[in-house]
């Protein structure tokens, strides 16, 4: 298991502001990769209502495992790594793999892993730049029939990365937009469908 503090700062983009930052760091088609996001809570949302996440990212042939949660500096971020048929099976058939991610859930929220269920899958074609002390990411995802362009920048510090970011933004004249994380996104387009 691996932990982690996320400190990042995101922005919705349109798709003409996507492509000319993206020209501007001389990003071509090659410089991004595919990777996709399995959404997973209960049927009555009790990690939603929780403020947490749960995925599995599949990339580079590889399944991690991702518990995301609520922590004073950003989201605290716990990771396994699972196998595709382990992957296979949750989406099948629901539940949870043994581990430390199900015993936080079971026991500092008091989940039972019993009643996950795959809610479906978020792919994202992903550039990312070593950018100012920090890494800059931009994403162009695909989910329930929408596509939408996203900047982000991975900061180790909060100070630092807010200054960095909406400088960027400045400098691309991108206007400064309130944006969900991509699951609250996906969770807030799949209860209006």
């Amino acid at each position: 298991m691996k932990q982690e503090i996320e400190i990042e700062f995101k922005n919705l983009l349109t798709a003409d502001e996507f492509f000319r930052v993206s020209n501007h760091f001389s990003l071509s088609s090659s410089s991004f990769k595919k990777q996709s996001n399995h959404y997973f809570d209960t049927p009555s949302f009790d990690l939603k209502r929780n403020r947490c996440a749960l995925r599995i990212r599949e990339k580079d042939h590889t399944f991690t495992l991702t518990l995301k949660q609520p922590h004073p500096d950003g989201l605290l971020e716990t990771h396994q790594i699972v196998s595709g048929d382990e992957l296979k099976k949750m989406k099948e058939s629901g539940g949870m793999l043994e581990g430390e991610i199900s015993d936080i859930l079971q026991h500092e929220f008091q989940i039972p892993v019993s009643n996950l269920r795959y809610l479906g899958t978020l792919s994202t074609n992903r550039a990312e730049i070593g950018y100012r002390d920090g890494l800059l990411v931009l994403d162009e995802s695909e989910y329930l029939g929408i596509t939408d362009y996203e900047v982000e920048y991975e900061a180790k510090d909060r100070e630092t990365g807010q200054i960095v970011f909406e400088s960027l933004l400045k400098e691309h004249n991108i206007p400064l937009r309130p944006t969900d994380n991509k699951i609250q996104r996906f969770f807030k387009l799949k209860e209006n469908l």
